[in-house]
């Protein structure tokens, strides 16, 4: 077996979803989260998921989602991207099952 030591980014971040699936409550998503993040991470994921969710609804253009997150439209075009794009479907699965 394994040691933690010796896995790859790969196996680590493998083990971190994992690990995610298991929490059982928004709370102790919220407490792991907190405990993972630096608080600067945690808010520029809750701005990338907030930009998700603007896109998502479909009735305000990247300028208008910069200016109201003060994320650059770089930022925005990034998560619009991958709402869009990209083959993971991350951000459609959350949004879809959050409405």
């Amino acid at each position: 077996m394994q040691t933690p030591k010796n896995e790859t980014p790969e196996q680590r971040f493998a083990a971190l979803c994992k690990a995610i699936t298991g929490l059982r409550s928004e709370d102790e998503v919220r407490r792991f989260l907190v405990d993972l993040c630096t608080p600067g991470e945690m808010k520029d994921f809750g701005e990338r998921f907030l930009i998700a969710r603007l896109l998502h609804n479909g009735d305000m253009s990247y300028r208008e989602i910069s200016a109201l997150t003060g994320a650059s439209t770089t930022t925005v075009g990034r998560v619009a991207r991958f709402l869009e794009q990209e083959p993971h479907h991350g951000y459609k699965t959350v949004l879809e099952r959050t409405k």
